[in-house]
Parts: C-alpha cells; structure tokens; sequence
C-alpha cells in the first residue's frame, strides 16, 4: 500500500538542484489500487481505483487544494481494479478500467445532469462548462463554434460537516454502533446505544473525503440510551456517523464501514421435509451483511455459527416438488439464491430390529425410500426399556434403513420396547411386535394353505368340464369339415352350366361412345368435347376456317413428325399428356385413317430405332409414348367391328354367367364377398352360418294407382339374401326375360311380402333387426320367414314418405362398421345366447368353391378365348394381318433372327394392348353393366388366364402358388397350342394389299365421319403447339423443313392468336 502513497506524494513535486520537496499531501487512502490523472486548464484531475472495486475522482485546483471525493464507479462485490487505467482517446468523457474478469469503460462526468448556469458552475467540475449557444451543461468539445464558460478558479471550500465532541453533560453522546459493518445496500433496524439521546431527532452519514451528508430518521427515540433507526446506501469505505438535535447541531461521532453486496451461490441441502426445522446451510459471500432470509414470503433469521444457516418451517398443506425461492434481505434489497428448496412429504419409518454385539446394542430402523438425504446431524434416536430412555447413537445411515448403536456400558440393555425417533419437527414412535402379530401370521398361512387346496381342486374339476366341452366341440367341428369337404366334392362333381344362355338382345354402346372410353378412360369435360352434339351451337365460321388452316397443317408428316418428337423431348411432358396428344390426333385425323396408319408407323420405325431399346423384348410393352397410346387407339377402331361381330356375345355372356354365379351363393352385402367366385380374396369363408335354402318367389308389380298386378315373374333367391339383394336379383330376372331393364331403378322400388291376405313391408333394417354391441344386422329373408313360393310385390317409394333407413344405409359413410350380413363383427358375445356364431372357419375348406365356380363358367371362358383367336371363314380381321405384316418386316429389317421377340412384339400389341382392356372393362363395350370391384376381381383372374396362354416361359407352379394362378394351370398348355397356331395362321394368310387396306380404312372413316367433334380436338391440339411453339421451330429446323412449312405454322399461330385477340373484344 505504502507504494500508492508514494504515487500521489511525490505527484506534486518541485524540481530542484539536487532534491525533490514534496509540496502537498493530497490524499491519504489504505486501498489504492491505482491512479490516473489529466491536467484540465489550471486544474488537475484525479482518478483513482481502489482494492474493494471503487473508482473515484478528486480536483485539484492551483494552489494543489482538493476538491470533494466523487465515486464514478462502484461494483457488487470486491473485485480489485487493476494497476493500469486508459483515457477514451476518441471520447474524452469516458475512462476504461480492469477488474477480474472484465473491462469497464465509466462515464467522468456528466455534466447534462446541472440544468441551470448556477448549479453548472457550482458543480466544481472543471470538465463541465456552460455553453452559450445551447444554455446547456456540457463538456468543451459538446460546445462548438460558441462561448464555453468555465467553473470560476476560486479555491474550493469544503461543506464538511462539523462534529461538537466536547464534553456536555446535556448533550447526547454514542457509545456504540450495532452494527458498524454492513453492505452498501444499507441496513435496516441498526441501534446506537449512548446517552441522552432522547435529544436527537436525526442522524447524519458522511462517507470520507465526502462533501455530502445522507440524513435517516429517527426510527424509535423514546429510550434515552438507545436509538432505533435505518442506515442509508453509502459508498464502500468509512464513513462518519452523528447525531443532530433539534438545533442543527451534530454531536458525538462513531465509525461505519461500508463493504460490498452479500451473494447466495447455493443452499446445502436443497430439500426439507413437510413437518420442517431442517438445517440449511447458505453458502455465498458477505452473508454477515444479511438481516433476514425469505423462503416464499415466510421470514428466516440467519444464524451464524462459523457458518450461516436457517432453519425450515413446515407447510400447513403438502405441495410435492413444488420449488420455493429463497432470498437474503440486505438493507431494502432482496438477493435472490441460485437454488430453490423444494418439500417433499415426512419421511416413514416403518419397523425396527435389534441384536445384541456384546455389550451394545444394534438397532435397525427400516424406512421407505425417499429423496430427503437425511445426515447424521438430523435424526435423534431414543431406544425406551422398561422405561427408561437411552440414547441410539447414528452409524449409518441407508436409502431404506437407519442403524444406530445404544451403548451398553455399565447397564444391562438386552431388547427395545419403543423407539422415538425425531427429525426436525417430525416424531414418530415404533413399538416392537408382539407375539399376537406370530399368532395372525400364522393363522393367515393356514387359511392360504387351505384355499390353494381348495383352489386346486376347483381348478382340475373344472378343466375335466372344459377338457369335456373341447373334446364335444372338436367332435363337432370334425364333423361339420367332414361335411363341408363332402359339400364341396358333390358341388364339384355335380356342377352343371344351368346359367342362362340367352340373354336376348345384347346393350352395345355405340361407336362413338366405345370409342371414347378407349380414348380417354378417366372421361371428364374432355371426352364430352370430343363428340358432336346435334343441339351445340353451331361454332363460329372464322373459328372453323383457323381449325382448318391448323388440320391441312397437321397432314403434314414431316410437321406432325417433329411436332409429336418436340413434345415428348420435354422433361415435364408426363405419360398422361402423351395419352391426351395421341387421342386428340386419333379424334382430329378419325377421318382420314390412311394418313393416321401412315404416321403410326413411322413413329414406331423412329422408337424402335431408339438406342433406349435396346432389349426388343420390351418394345410395346407399356403405353409409355404418343404412339403406343395411338397403336391403342388404331387397334380399338380397326376392331370394333370384329368385336362387335364376334367377340361380343361370348363376352357378354361370360359376364352374365359370373354374375349369375356369384349370385347363386351367399354374398355378404357389406364387404360383398361370394362363396362362389374365382378370386381367392373376394371368398367367402368367414361366415358362421352357410346353412341357407334357395327359394322361389312369385314377383308382383304394381300396375296403375288402383292396386293392379302385374303376371308373376319368378325370381331365385336365397335365405340368407338381404331385402335389397332381393330387389337387385328381381331387377336382374326382369331384364334377362324381357330383353329391357325396369321403369324404376333399385332405389326407387319397395317391396312387400304377402302373407295371409296381407302385405309386410320388408326393409334392410328395421325395429326388429338384430344388434350386436353398436353393430346392426341387415335383415333377410329368414329373418322374416319368407318361405318357398312367397309373393312378393313390388311397388314405387311413396312420395314425401320419412326417409327409411333402408333407403339411407349403403350411403352411411360408415356403412362397413355399423352393419353386417354373414360376417360376425368382432365384439365379445355370450356364447350361450348364438353358440352357431362360434365355429372355427378355415380358408382352405372353400378354396374348392373356386375349382366350382371355374367349372361352371369354363364354358363360357373357352367361347371368349376361341372367339377372339379364331379365324371366321379361315380369315384374320385386316387389321391383325396388316399390322402383323408390319412387325415381321420390321424384325427382317432389323435382322432379329430371334423368332420369340417376334411373338412378343405381336402379344404386346394385340392381346396385352387391346383385349387385356376389353376383357377387364366390358363396360367400354355394353351399356347399362355395373362392374362391381367383385366382377373386376374375377374378370382379372380370367384376364391373367388368358395373357398366360401367349407366355413363352413355363411357370413352375408350386402349394404356395396364388390360387388365380393354379386355377387354370392345367388349360393354359392347351391355350398356348391354339395362340401358336392362331399366329402361325395369320402369318401364312395372304398379306393384304395397300390398296385394300387403305380401302378398308376409309371405309372406317367414311361409317364415323360425323361422329366426332375434329374442331375440338384441333383446338385442344393447339394449346400443346402454342406452349411448346419455340421447341417445336427448333426441331423443324433440325428436320432442314422446308420455309413455306415453317410460313404455315407462322400463320396458323397468327389466326389462332387474332382469334384470341377478337375473343376478348
């Protein structure tokens, strides 16, 4: 310390000959930690920085007399300020000091805190100054370019306060100041003790080398040896405290010290038990300085013993792991600790054991585990015998237990009766079993004893009943497979094709719309645009002329060749766009068919000439492109003659018998499974109940509004039938006898049953329907009796009728899991009240169902097959020949000498490309057929039947093979003979000239030539050149195509966008 004295002694010193004097001694401070000064006009500045983390400023005039003591700086806690301190060399106002850990930079004046002239230069401050120009306080370089008026250069005069410490018998006197430590926050309740301070009504601080004075109240002054009051934030270091009477005068003085902030870094424990006085110990920093500590709003006293701890109170209510804060109370500041004590319940002691280790005693306490880390120093344990305590010492203590040890010395302690313990406010009290506790354990084991034996034997007598029940139920269940399995061989050998051949007239859709299922299979506004309406407006005459100019355009080959190669060169030109442009040509050049054939066949020289086909094999595959999208279209018109003429009565009636044979079985009409079918997933084999009847019903229908009938049409059906597979089963027989569907559809007929004279109405579901659980059975015809040779009528839905639920239960959106037919839902039942709901099903019994239903439409499936691979009169249609001769040229062209890419060329673009889609959607051929996803399902089966019977491979089919696969294993050989021979007889058929087949195609035009909406299409074709106009220039220029082509596309955009133009006006 000695060397910062030496600092500002010696700062003021005059130069002699040989020795230098020290002229004044402007300072005198125990811990200077550093000194930093700057000259200010005639005055000099001083900052200093202290060991307790102040940094202060003095000014001394001329005559080296000092000015009061200002502190600019003051931290929390006592960080020292460093040796050396540095000037803001671009803001003169502020200085930058070091303390552990950190760099400050402080403020040296603030001179915009004096408002008027007056305080300004009273301020002593010679840094400050009033500018002129602005009437403001500030520092020189603020006040540019105007007067800067500086403190005047008296000498200063200190306010300091005067203390009378003169001996006056009357005047009050300090002996002592409790407490004279405390933290710059202040202190609340501080005591001077003395005499005659009744006389004293305030009380004055001065902190050193300070000119201003802080003045508290007098808190209690009606003792007349001890005063009450609060003491005032200070400045860290001495200060000066007196006590002024009523005359002004301050008397008597006594010392306190200021120091730094008081901090809580943690609390140790940080948990206590509900009932509380839990000793937690705080750990910080200057905690003498704190008055109280707050634990939520309940007061603490902090004792300090060496350490400073409190004591925890109890909680009226439990709250678990609910965090209290804890804070220190330090003058009228509250210090928040960094951990929160948290409350968990009391801890539970529950038994105790001893054993004697010789002359001491041994005592375990057991106790729940908990999170309380209880220490040695919070548990009293007293061990009581015949009435006397004795004190268990702790040794151990564990998460489930406490072990303490009694001490036997001089005295004969040999057992425990009672054991107190005590933690904190918490007591309990154990007492030592007793010998009736024996008595009950014991009872309680021979009572266990003789119920597991009574158990046991209820056990085995009722797995004798059980083990009885299985063997009848397995009896059972042996004989109703032995049944199904003899059910499926008679049903298997005795399968005759009773189903009705003649269906009457057969619906065909006609040309045009068969043709625009083909084009566009998702339908929508495009297709309808595509068909000629005899009411349409006729369209505009200058719409027409640019529709024409665009359709010469198009006959262009060379044009339509880079038109089509420009637009699947695009990257986002998707598969569903090529099949747009290919059916909008096919629709745009149906009149000109040669002209089409001609571009069908260049495109596909161009893709398979592609180096991307490099496997021939699969070319034609998919409909990947413009032109396999246009072999499609080329191959449904050339064909539909021949398939209207040949083909379409067998397929006709092929769906027709799977109908019929999915009808002559059971059908669950909630999932619509069959138990005849030819798909393995669509089988029905869940049912519990297959015992069902057919039945004959005379069907009435109403005629007129006096309650006229009709003659009696009979309609088959089954038992097991709901009432709205009645309705569609009587539709059905009506249209297959009279060649025309019913006046009225399903939805809009009713039917009755008569019986006695009288009509029921039968409904799908009713007030009598069965309910299992939230699920609802649909009703049938043996839920209401109806038995063989019934009549029942038919008759429309009354008008503003209530809405039946029959008429609302296919359109619940939750119509799957509110009702079921044949299937039990899955809910929990008592098997006493519908023991025939219990079966065990398995798959495997019904797959022979599958073997019936093929027998029964096999047929039906070898017409369909023979139809479409026979030859009428020894002769392939032209366009099989035709194209065939193409494919055969193209192979010799391209020298595949491998005959099985021929056959594969062929298959891909006849069986795969045209009669896959006709045999899987006859509804693109018949008008008023409804392909239910059960129909689909079988038609698939057939379907992959018949793309088998053009395979070149031989599948090794094995148990695990799929049942669609094994359906027809044994046909699909013979099949493969008839393809072979059917494509060795179309190939040694007489080719067909060019002149005849041209014919051909115009003739096909010439039957369809108003058929078709051209205009439309064409306008539709537009919208793809107009988007891709530049690709497509660039490809015609790539071409070397001709200028006057390029002229014509120039102006067919040109009339196209005038019209656009004259559209808008």
């Amino acid at each position: 310390m000695c060397h910062f004295f030496e600092v500002i002694f010696f700062l003021f010193l005059k130069k002699g000959d040989a020795v230098l004097t020290p002229r004044a001694v402007v300072l005198k401070h125990s811990s200077m930690t550093s000194v930093a000064a700057e000259k200010k006009g005639s005055w000099i500045v001083i900052y200093i920085g202290t060991r307790n983390g102040q940094l202060m400023k003095m000014v001394l005039e001329k005559e080296l007399r000092s000015s009061c003591v200002t502190v600019l700086y003051r931290s929390d806690d006592d960080r020292m300020v460093f040796p050396r301190m540095q000037f803001d060399q671009v803001d003169h106002k502020h200085i930058y000091i070091a303390l552990r850990n950190q760099i400050r930079r402080v403020a040296v004046t603030q001179c915009d805190v004096y408002k008027t002239l007056r305080d300004c230069r009273a301020s002593k401050d010679p840094l400050c100054g009033w500018c002129v120009s602005t009437s403001m306080c500030s520092t020189s370089d603020e006040c540019s370019n105007s007067s800067w008026i500086s403190i005047p250069e008296d000498s200063f005069q200190k306010n300091l306060t005067t203390f009378h410490t003169g001996v006056n018998s009357t005047m009050p006197e300090i002996s002592s100041l409790q407490p004279s430590l405390v933290s710059f926050q202040g202190r609340n309740n501080a005591v001077i003790k003395g005499k005659n301070l009744r006389l004293v009504k305030r009380i004055h601080f001065q902190g050193f080398m300070e000119c201003a004075v802080t003045e508290t109240k007098v808190l209690d002054g009606s003792s007349d040896t001890l005063l009450k009051f609060n003491i005032p934030k200070g400045n860290k270091g001495n200060a000066k405290v007196c006590v002024v009477t009523a005359d002004g005068q301050c008397h008597s003085s006594a010392t306190i010290t200021y120091g730094s902030a008081a901090t809580c870094t943690r609390l140790q424990p940080t948990v206590s038990w509900a009932s509380g006085r839990r000793k937690i110990q705080v750990i910080g920093e200057n905690l003498a300085y704190v008055e109280t500590v707050h634990v939520a709003s309940d007061a603490k006293t902090l004792i300090s013993n060496k350490t400073f701890w409190f004591q925890t109170s109890s909680l009226s209510k439990y709250k678990e792991n609910v965090p209290f804060s804890v804070s220190l109370r330090v003058g009228n500041l509250n210090v928040s600790c960094a951990d929160k004590l948290i409350y968990h319940p009391d801890p539970e002691f529950t038994t105790f054991s001893y054993s004697n280790v010789e002359k001491d005693l041994l005592v375990t306490i057991q106790k729940t585990e908990d999170k309380l880390n209880i220490s040695t120093e919070d548990i009293n344990v007293q061990g009581w015998f015949k009435g006397n305590p004795h004190v268990c010492h702790i040794q151990e203590i564990k998460s489930t237990a406490v072990i303490c040890k009694i001490f036997g010395g001089n005295k004969d302690v040999t057992s425990v009766d009672l054991l107190k313990v005590e933690v904190g406010e918490f007591k309990a009290e154990l007492v030592k079993n007793t010998p009736v506790y024996i008595y009950i354990l014991v009872a309680l084991i021979i009572l266990i004893l003789i119920g597991s034996l009574v158990g046991v034997l209820i056990h085995r007598k009722s797995q004798r009943k059980m083990s009885e029940r299985m063997n009848e139920r397995l009896e059972v269940l042996e004989c109703e497979i032995r049944s199904e399995i003899r059910q499926g061989f008679v049903d298997l050998q005795t399968e005759n094709s009773d189903l009705i051949q003649n269906v009457g007239a057969i619906p065909f859709l006609d040309y045009k719309h068969f043709a625009l299922k083909i084009f566009f299979p998702e339908g929508g506004p495009l297709a309808n645009m595509m068909i000629k309406d005899i009411s349409q407006v006729a369209v505009k005459i200058e719409v027409d002329e640019k529709c024409q100019v665009f359709s010469a355009l198009i006959r262009d080959q060379t044009f339509l060749t880079c038109f089509v190669h420009a637009l699947e060169e695009q990257k986002y030109f998707s598969i569903k766009d090529k099949c747009v442009v290919a059916s909008l040509l096919t629709v745009a050049l149906h009149g000109d068919l040669p002209y089409l054939t001609q571009l069908m066949e260049d495109l596909l020289q161009s893709l398979m000439d592609q180096p991307s086909n490099a496997q021939p094999k699969l070319l034609l595959r998919r409909t990947e492109s413009i032109v396999e999208k246009l072999l499609t279209n080329w191959m449904s018109i050339c064909l539909y003659g021949f398939l209207r003429e040949s083909v379409g009565q067998p397929l006709f009636l092929l769906v027709s018998a799977l109908t019929q044979q999915i009808s002559k079985g059971p059908v669950d009409a909630v999932t619509e499974k069959a138990l005849y079918t030819l798909n393995e997933d669509w089988l029905l084999w869940q049912a519990q109940d297959f015992n069902f009847s057919p039945l004959k019903l005379n069907v009435l229908f109403a005629v007129g509004t006096e309650g006229e009938v009709s003659e009696s049409l009979e309609v088959n059906a089954l038992t097991c039938d709901t009432i709205e597979q009645v309705k569609e089963k009587i539709l059905q027989t009506f249209q297959r006898k009279f060649g025309f569907p019913y006046t009225q559809q399903q939805r809009e007929i009713d039917i009755e049953y008569e019986k006695g004279g009288r009509y029921t109405p039968l409904e799908e579901v009713d007030g009598s329907s069965e309910v299992q659980g939230e699920v609802t059975m649909l009703n049938t015809l043996k839920h209401y009796q109806v038995p063989d040779g019934a009549s029942i009528k038919v008759m429309t839905k009354k008008l503003h009728a209530p809405l039946s639920p029959q008429t609302s239960v296919k359109d619940d959106q939750n119509f799957s899991t509110k009702y079921f037919h044949l299937i039990d839902p899955d809910i929990d039942k008592d098997e006493s009240n519908h023991p025939e709901r219990k079966k065990l099903k398995l798959k495997e019994i019904y797959l022979t169902k599958l073997l019936s239903t093929k027998v029964a439409v096999h047929s039906f499936v070898e017409n369909l097959f023979r139809s479409i691979w026979g030859m009428p009169n020894n002769k392939a249609p032209s366009a099989v020949k035709y194209f065939f001769d193409f494919l055969d040229a193209q192979a010799e062209k391209k020298k595949v000498t491998d005959p099985d890419v021929v056959h594969i060329w062929k298959t891909n673009s006849l069986p795969l490309r045209f009669w896959i889609n006709i045999l899987k959607n006859p509804n693109f051929v018949f008008s008023d057929l409804e392909k239910t996803p059960h129909l689909d399902a079988c038609l698939s089966v057939i379907a992959q039947a018949f793309m088998d019977s053009f395979s070149l491979t031989d599948q090794q089919l094995g148990k695990h093979a799929p049942t669609n696969k094994l359906l027809y294993a044994k046909d699909i050989p013979q099949y493969k003979q008839e393809v072979k021979m059917y494509y060795k007889l179309v190939k040694d058929q007489p080719s067909v000239s060019s002149q005849e087949f041209k014919t051909f195609l115009q003739d096909e035009s010439k039957k369809h030539e108003s058929e078709f909406n051209e205009s439309a299409a064409l306008r539709e074709l537009y919208k793809y050149m107009d988007r891709y106009f530049s690709e497509i220039t660039e490809k015609l220029n790539q071409r070397d195509a001709s200028s006057k082509l390029k002229e014509e596309m120039n102006r067919v955009k040109e009339l196209f966008d005038d019209m656009k133009k004259s559209s808008w006006t």
